[in-house]
């Protein structure tokens, strides 16, 4: 998929999810096959720009390019101003955020807020495309509800905004996360622009990857939930679209190495005391599908210590076996 000069391969990128897709999480699924790593949504408020959260959301440090770094708001001018700064600071994307369901979110009339307002959206959009000489794309859901599923409006807007991608997650705001994930509008609005579409929502396996792109004619997906616990999934859909043969599992010690490498991220990105509180999530994810998960969990929230912390996640990872595997 062609964005601007940049070249996306394999067409699978990892959906910016907030509290998930940082620094550490967005490197590692980038070395395992996401051809595109989409940063944490970032407020657009200048007041919050040099706070620790706002700050760790922003180091791209040693990541491959191209960069791309979504932006929060709903107003034109702070959005615009917010664009050009990020730019300069090297960022070769801006992704504008219109699709998050959150009720803190919407509630400032920002994230799925937006599809409520048609004229609005149009503004924001053709004013931070003036602002930047990069590619600017577009997340989006649906619509609002069922009532006001108007993606196909928004998404003819957003082409005539200059908007040189569009990302659309197949869920109404209404939806959440939750209930079928609508395909046909997905297709919809694939057929009515010029720009390429990026389908996302519940895509967890090389197989749905493959039929989504087919019916919806969508030139990329976007993998956000699956990709927690399995960061491999891109190079498993990759390898399948590209060759039309499923990889087998992963063996117990390369998704051992795999993960060793992310908590030794997370001890270095955040420091040791924050880094393990956030490993314990992601270990929760990794350790999901496979048996004592729960003793495991209950071992890693009662270590304080990295190295503990690394030795009880090797002698739990090492010792599986893929055919205990569970469903998810």
């Amino acid at each position: 998929m062609k964005l601007g000069v940049h070249r996306l391969h394999p067409p699978v990128f990892l959906a910016p999810m907030a509290g998930v897709s940082d620094h550490p999480f967005r490197q590692l699924c980038r070395r395992l096959g996401a051809g595109l790593a989409v940063s944490e949504m970032v407020s657009a408020d200048i007041r919050l720009r040099h706070c620790r959260k706002t700050r760790l959301r922003l180091d791209t440090t040693g990541e491959v390019g191209p960069r791309s770094v979504q932006l929060l708001g709903a107003d034109p001018g702070a959005l615009a101003e917010a664009a050009r700064w990020h730019v300069q600071q090297g960022a070769d994307i801006i992704d504008i955020n219109m699709g998050c369901p959150a009720k803190k979110v919407c509630g400032t009339q920002a994230g799925a807020a937006l599809l409520r307002d048609e004229a609005l959206v149009g503004r924001i959009l053709e004013t931070v495309v003036a602002a930047v000489s990069v590619p600017v794309t577009l997340k989006i859901r649906t619509g609002w509800d069922a009532a006001h599923r108007n993606g196909v409006a928004i998404a003819r807007i957003a082409e005539q905004a200059g908007i040189q991608a569009l990302a659309v997650h197949g869920r109404t705001r209404a939806c959440g996360y939750t209930g079928p994930v609508d395909y046909a509008t997905i297709r919809a609005i694939k057929q009515s622009v010029g720009i390429p579409v990026i389908a996302n929502g519940d895509i967890v396996s090389p197989e749905q990857a493959r039929d989504v792109l087919h019916y919806t004619g969508a030139d990329a997906v976007m993998v956000g939930r699956a990709a927690q616990g399995q960061p491999w999934i891109f190079r498993d859909i990759a390898h399948f679209l590209a060759t039309g043969q499923c990889l087998p599992p992963p063996p117990p010690l390369a998704i051992s190495a795999w993960i060793a490498a992310h908590l030794d991220s997370l001890y270095h990105f955040y420091g040791v005391h924050t880094g393990l509180r956030i490993a314990r999530k992601h270990l929760a994810w990794y350790s999901r599908a496979w048996p004592d998960q729960a003793a495991f969990r209950a071992r890693i929230h009662a270590t304080e210590q990295p190295h503990e912390q690394q030795q009880l996640t090797r002698a739990f990872f090492e010792r599986l076996n893929p055919q205990e595997r569970l469903p998810l």
